[in-house]
């Protein structure tokens, strides 16, 4: 509805019965906006039921419930109190804004901050108490339509912050509360230069009150969808992300790792890129798991890819293709740079896989290296090749790290640890 009203009781007398005062066209826009705004509300609350995850939904359908009360209680001028109708119902409708913008900051990853979600509303009230008569309705009307921009112009910068590619209805939300927020600040300048009716009308028979109106509602519903669809996106996205990612490392999966290299394969920077990978296997794995349960050999899993994150740089990938057999990806690197890594992974490990959970299970890797350079190649070549330099390595023992000369034949270097 009309945003940012203020209290008009000293130049409006009170009627009886709204709808002496208030034409059927607009009564007709003050019920159907209620409607709009609480059916928003419930279908927001629902999409979060579906998806509990993505809390910022419930914050939205909040936001909407509040302002169809606030609406409902605007409605009822003449009806109840001013300080009801007027005061109180802006100050929830200044709250409403807040709750949309706190639904972006938990959207992005942020803390609710509630200090300011109530921030508005207060100094909106404080400022309707300090000043009286005729003259401040402007200047009240100016305060309440700078506080609801100054709340949508900063849940847009919350969804800019959350620079996520796969959203694609973000820029469309950003625009829209901008260009709102925008619209908010223009509505006390122009509604001061358009004609109004004089009297008891003066509030409900101007037509600029249904035009401001009707941009409302048109803006709640466009808000309300595109919202929505942001959290569908997020929820699409999380359940796309889960299907490339190992549950129990929480590093990528096989068909993850095959997808992230791909991608990078189409990058102009990386057409040409030397890369090297590791292809390493927990030596025993099925014994660990025998002797001191499969708990241990989740967290010697575990421990693994931690010890093997640590080793490796942020731009290199370590994923885990099955059981006890990991892949590590290290992209621009040489094959000293990538043997040293390796050793560093492997000696790390053997390390601290000595005792796990109080008990001596003394594990360690054996890992196939293979380093490629020029052009960049599938990596399941790459992965086969380093396959075939691990089978000859395992053949020679365990504990050791297995590579594949420049004529394709593989040698070993043995990587025997001794815990002190």
């Amino acid at each position: 509805m009309n945003y940012g009203l203020c209290h008009i009781g000293e130049s409006v007398p009170r009627a009886p019965d709204l709808g002496e005062i208030m034409p059927e066209d607009v009564s007709a826009l003050f019920t159907v906006s209620v409607y709009v705004e609480a059916m928003l509300g419930l279908l927001l609350l629902f999409t979060w039921l579906q998806n509990t995850g993505v809390m910022a939904t419930a914050w939205w359908g909040s936001a909407h419930l509040l302002r169809a009360g606030s609406i409902t209680l605007f409605g009822m001028f003449g009806r109840l109190p001013d300080a009801v109708t007027i005061d109180v119902a802006n100050a929830i409708l200044l709250t409403s804004f807040a709750v949309t913008w706190t639904g972006t900051r938990l959207f992005a990853g942020r803390d609710p901050h509630f200090v300011a979600i109530f921030a508005g509303a207060m100094t909106w009230l404080v400022a309707c108490q300090l000043s009286e008569g005729a003259d401040s309705i402007g200047a009240r009307a100016f305060l309440s339509a700078a506080i609801i921009a100054a709340y949508t112009w900063l849940a847009a910068s919350e969804l800019w912050r959350n620079d996520e590619g796969q959203l694609v209805a973000r820029l469309p939300a950003m625009s829209l509360l901008l260009a709102h927020g925008a619209l908010f600040l223009l509505r006390t300048p122009l509604g001061l230069l358009m004609p109004h009716p004089a009297g008891t009308e003066r509030l409900f028979g101007s037509v600029w009150l249904i035009v401001l109106s009707s941009e409302a509602l048109l803006f709640t519903i466009a808000i309300a969808f595109i919202l929505m669809a942001i959290a569908l996106e997020r929820t699409a996205y999380f359940h796309k992300v889960a299907s490339l990612i190992d549950p129990l490392t929480g590093v990528w999966n096989r068909r993850g790792l095959m997808m992230e290299n791909d991608r990078l394969m189409k990058l102009a920077s990386k057409q040409t890129e030397d890369v090297a990978v590791l292809l390493i296997e927990l030596d025993n794995f099925k014994t660990i798991n025998d002797r001191y349960g499969r708990a241990i050999g989740d967290q010697a899993v575990q421990l693994f890819v931690r010890t093997a994150k640590a080793a490796v740089r942020s731009c290199d990938y370590v994923g885990r293709l099955g059981g006890e057999e990991f892949a590590v990806v290290l992209y621009g690197a040489s094959e000293d740079g990538a043997t040293l890594i390796a050793e560093r992974i492997s000696s790390t490990f053997a390390e601290h896989a000595t005792v796990i959970a109080g008990q001596h299970v003394g594990a360690t890797v054996s890992i196939g290296l293979v380093q490629h350079q020029g052009p960049m190649v599938a990596l399941t070549e790459l992965l086969w090749k380093a396959d075939r330099a691990l089978h000859r390595t395992k053949e020679r023992g365990r504990n050791l790290i297995g590579f594949l000369t420049s004529d394709g034949l593989p040698h070993t270097k043995d990587m025997t640890f001794s815990a002190s």
